[in-house]
């Protein structure tokens, strides 16, 4: 039997298509995705089954519909029973793993009618879409519930982030005229750049994870799940990247005249 391959499926958060070069944006450069483009297959009749974030996750990984696996809204449980790309891929020898974001939340009522124990093995898997959870960071870390042991802010420390909590301080923030932190949780500072070197933001951060990953399996088949939190709001970017592109770069929304005349006032 032939050796199983490696699997590298990478996501990405709030990225629309059409915001691809590859796919004509007129501004906007993507050369790496367009580089995979051009060596792979482009779904172009693959549609995104929700516009929530937790539930279009689950239709990812599990391939039903939102109304199928249940998970209709953001910390809605993945029921026990629903099987996930992890799940089908490791009794083929791979070694599924997750570096980032799945927005999954546990169905923790099945477990315990079932006798799971969350914290055994099994348990873990049910938690995190079927998934070894290599590194696991959802990307939500404001000041309120702030978990000074992630380990994304540990990093961030032992490279001189002076913080209890780096990951919002510097990643997340930008710094005004005087010194001070304007918190990218507020749009109006989204043009500024982080705090941060582009080398030390979260997305270069899971990228050396992910690659740790590759190499401790060796010759041993793998499946990782590299899933980035941006370019979702309300993160910003650090230099160069925060102002590459502007205002002008956007594509004018797709609307009516009607509408046009009399736009909504939000």
């Amino acid at each position: 039997m032939a050796r199983v391959r490696n699997i590298l499926f990478i996501m990405t958060d709030q990225l629309r298509w059409d915001y691809l070069s590859c796919y004509g944006h007129p501004a906007l450069e993507t050369p790496h995705l367009d580089g995979l483009a051009a060596k792979g297959a482009r779904f172009t009749r693959a549609y995104c089954q929700s516009p929530i974030c937790g539930s279009s996750r689950m239709s990812f990984y599990t391939g039903r519909y939102m109304f199928s696996h249940g998970a209709t809204w953001n910390n809605v449980p993945l029921a026990v029973g629903e099987l996930t790309l992890g799940d089908w891929l490791r009794p083929l020898g791979l070694r599924t793993a997750l570096v980032g974001k799945t927005h999954m939340a546990a169905d923790r009522e099945g477990m315990r009618r079932l006798g799971i124990d969350p914290a055994s093995n099994t348990g873990v898997l049910l938690s995190e879409c079927g998934f070894e959870p290599y590194e696991r960071d959802d990307g939500l870390h404001p000041d309120i519930g702030v978990n000074p042991d992630l380990a994304y802010n540990r990093w961030l420390r032992e490279r001189g982030y002076d913080s209890p909590n780096p990951w919002h301080d510097f990643a997340n923030s930008a710094e005004g005229p005087d010194g001070e932190q304007l918190s990218g949780w507020y749009l109006r500072y989204a043009p500024l750049p982080a705090r941060v070197k582009a080398e030390h933001s979260e997305t270069a951060y899971m990228t050396g994870r992910a690659m740790e990953f590759i190499r401790e399996q060796g010759e041993k088949s793998w499946c990782l799940h590299l899933s980035y939190i941006k370019p979702h709001w309300p993160y910003i970017a650090p230099a160069p990247y925060h102002d590459l592109y502007g205002a002008n770069s956007v594509i004018a929304a797709n609307r009516h005249e009607d509408e046009r005349r009399d736009p909504h006032p939000v």
